[in-house]
């Protein structure tokens, strides 16, 4: 949301601009190819563009007109790649547009989609799921299938790999995007129930540790919100861990009369904790 409309991608069914009343604006279409997974990605904002990934829809990167949904630019060539780009900002000034594609991240310029640069990214041929994160000019990419993480450098041009490519590790998630706190890139990998914390500048590994009890599958993305990570398993509830240098498991948090599944991102509003499971949306916090 722009504070005046809001902006909502729904797959083969296209974007939506509704005023906050609720009422359609403008509805776009962005392509009708459908997979079996569906759609998992969500519109950026820039300026007066809406961005969208049509990976599934048309195998597209395109730019809409905020105010009347119509396409002003677009690339192709966007495969299997599940994540919503981000807006990184690049020391010195500047914004680059990234998003994680299978053996690639591609930067953007956001105003044109021009091509800015490329770098090695997860060795995957299927797909990508996780988004990329930003802190200090650089840019954080992770893959699970092939347990890959990796840091670039903004700002170059060109095949960037041998030059902006900080560090590479082999460790990584098949489906939950990782956040940075303190310096630190933390994630959950979403089979093995192991909370992974890396360090941002080196790659080394500061801690990699299994969560009790099991979560099971996790979907869900970390949020780290008052000096917390939070992170939502699909059937065992919430885990919060702190974000220090050393694995803590602060709580563990179930709805007992609630056993819907849980793949949505918590969001931390003004103190409180919105939570949404397939069957229902929470308000945690005081009143």
């Amino acid at each position: 949301t722009d504070g005046k409309h809001l902006y909502v991608f729904f797959g083969k069914s296209g974007v939506f601009c509704l005023d906050l009343e609720g009422k359609v604006v403008w509805t776009s279409s962005v392509g009708e190819k459908t997979r079996g997974w569906g759609s998992s990605n969500s519109p950026v904002l820039y300026k007066n563009l809406l961005i969208i990934n049509a990976s599934v829809e048309s195998g597209r990167l395109l730019a809409l007109d905020k105010s009347t949904g119509k396409e002003v630019w677009t690339v192709g060539q966007i495969r299997g790649s599940w994540n919503t780009p981000i807006l990184a900002q690049v020391p010195g000034g500047g914004v680059e547009l990234v998003v994680s594609l299978p053996q690639q991240v591609r930067g953007l310029d956001p105003a044109t989609g021009k091509q800015l640069w490329t770098c090695q990214g997860i060795p995957d041929r299927g797909y990508v799921c996780p988004s990329v994160v930003a802190d200090g000019g650089v840019v954080y990419a992770i893959g699970g299938r092939q347990n890959t993480a990796l840091a670039i450098k903004l700002g170059g041009r060109g095949d960037v790999t041998s030059s902006h490519l900080l560090w590479k590790a082999n460790r990584g998630s098949n489906v939950s995007s990782p956040v940075i706190a303190d310096g630190r890139l933390h994630w959950f990998h979403e089979r093995r129930g192991t909370a992974y914390c890396l360090n941002a500048k080196t790659g080394e590994i500061v801690y990699e540790s299994r969560l009790a009890p099991r979560p099971g599958l996790v979907y869900s993305s970390i949020l780290h919100a008052d000096g917390k990570l939070y992170c939502i398993s699909q059937h065992n509830g919430t885990y919060v861990v702190a974000t220090g240098p050393e694995f803590k498991l602060l709580a563990h948090n179930t709805f007992a009369d609630d056993d819907n599944r849980t793949n949505a991102c918590p969001v931390a509003h003004n103190g409180q904790l919105l939570l949404r499971t397939d069957g229902y949306l929470y308000c945690l916090g005081k009143k």
